[in-house]
């Protein structure tokens, strides 16, 4: 598999650090990090990342918004939604706006490989 710019999107910096240590393990870029939505949607446009990773809960604009958002200036990214709240309804709302599959906190990192693995193949 080609190596991926991936941009990482929450707004908690050792949750940032832990999902880029396991991308950059897996042989992937992390080009950016962003704190909140409206950052992921100027870092998306200015950069145009392969994947995001995506957090749901977030100040100023959440995940699932930004997912909205993202998608209407590329319906091809590609999109993995990351909580710590593995609520049915949120997880639902996430793949509705656009995310392509759904990470529940804590990750474990051959979880995060195979959903990269997984949605680049499709």
């Amino acid at each position: 598999m080609e190596e991926l710019k991936v941009m990482i999107v929450d707004d908690a910096a050792f949750m940032r650090k832990t999902l880029r240590a396991i991308i950059e393990n897996i042989g992937h870029q992390v080009i950016a990090e962003a704190e909140n939505g409206v950052e992921a949607i100027r870092l998306f446009k200015l950069l145009q990342p392969d994947l995001i990773t995506m957090d749901i809960t977030m100040p100023e604009m959440d995940g699932i918004s930004a997912v909205k958002e993202i998608k209407a200036i590329s319906s091809d990214i590609k999109i993995i939604m990351c909580s710590a709240m593995g609520q049915r309804a949120l997880i639902i709302e996430a793949l509705q706006a656009g995310a392509n599959d759904f990470i529940v906190k804590p990750f474990h990192s051959d979880r995060i490989a195979h959903a990269i693995e997984d949605l680049m193949s499709r």
